[in-house]
């Protein structure tokens, strides 16, 4: 006998998103070119804040090859296993790459107070033609990937944007650093320029801890209000209590939401779910949902639904 086919449920649990592929394969390309060209270049001229930027452009190449990962995976259909399919990868990814960013912005800032105590002289021409050369590949990653946050939602694409803005900053940061050591030959900018990027590395990383962290405890997303959604499904005619009700992400754009209801036993359940079903798509985007109907007769519920037909049988 042929194996049996599941439907997990009538919506793709899939991310193809082909331009987010394409442009990640363009960004992890030009990084790890530049990788190479800045850690060459802050071991010749002993520049820290050029060797922090390479650090971080090389957590970058990392943070896209997981994000490639991610993406690819995304693509791969539930199954019996992984019913839900591949998508939860994408938040565990972002997870740790904003883990990389913090743990990288810390070796900055030890590495920085180090060089407070012993300076060291640094070659600044070579550090600012390396920076400028960073500067506008940066400028250019930053550009291309912030259109496409706008045209395909995900949250790596996003983790990745904050890795440029902040390899942005830092090479400003050090081209700052090289003409203030060349006008003044205060060699302390150089770490002072270091922990200030170290600052913005870490801040970009706590932001993606945050969000991949809210999607893996399964919160409610922040754009919803649990308490007004609650309300609404209780407006739909036939439905006189809503309770165990969740509403969590499975990943960035894909958004689940399940809850029990007692109906009134005069109207067809069928209908209730539909017109629920129909409310959280309209009003809320939200498509993926289980409607559980009950009735407090029937269905125990302990002393919340004792106190449920109490006050039905009194008409309050």
């Amino acid at each position: 006998m042929p194996p049996i086919q599941y439907d997990y449920h009538h919506l793709p649990h899939v991310k193809t998103q082909n331009q987010s592929k394409k442009t990640l394969w363009i960004t992890l390309g030009l990084t790890l070119f530049f990788t190479i060209v800045e850690i060459v270049g802050g071991l010749l001229s002993n520049s820290l804040a050029l060797l922090s930027d390479s650090a971080h452009m090389a957590s970058d190449v990392l943070a896209l090859g997981l994000s490639m990962v991610a993406l690819y995976l995304a693509t791969r259909p539930p199954n019996q296993r992984f019913t839900f399919g591949y998508l939860r990868f994408e938040i565990i990814t972002s997870f740790l790459n904003g883990l990389t960013l913090t743990v990288i912005a810390i070796g900055i800032l030890w590495e920085g107070i180090q060089r407070f105590i012993s300076p060291e002289p640094i070659d600044f021409r070579l550090m600012l033609t390396i920076s400028t050369i960073g500067l506008i590949v940066n400028l250019v990653l930053t550009i291309v990937l912030s259109r496409s946050t706008k045209e395909e939602e995900n949250l790596n694409i996003k983790s990745a944007l904050w890795h440029f803005i902040g390899d942005l900053l830092s090479s400003i940061g050090v081209i700052i650093s090289a003409v203030l050591i060349y006008l003044t030959g205060f060699y302390f900018f150089d770490p002072l320029i270091s922990i200030i990027i170290a600052g913005i590395i870490f801040t970009g990383g706590a932001k993606i801890i945050r969000e991949s962290y809210l999607i893996l405890m399964e919160a409610v997303p922040d754009q919803f209000d649990l308490e007004q959604i609650r309300k609404d499904i209780h407006q739909v005619e036939g439905v006189e209590d809503v309770h165990d009700m969740h509403l969590w992400a499975v990943s960035t754009d894909h958004y689940s939401l399940t809850a029990h209801v007692f109906i009134n036993e005069h109207i067809q359940p069928f209908c209730v779910i539909l017109a629920i079903n129909d409310m959280l798509n309209e009003k809320y985007g939200i498509k993926h949902t289980t409607i559980q109907v009950e009735h407090a007769m029937f269905h125990d519920h302990g002393s919340y639904g004792k106190a449920f037909l109490h006050k039905k049988n009194n008409g309050q």
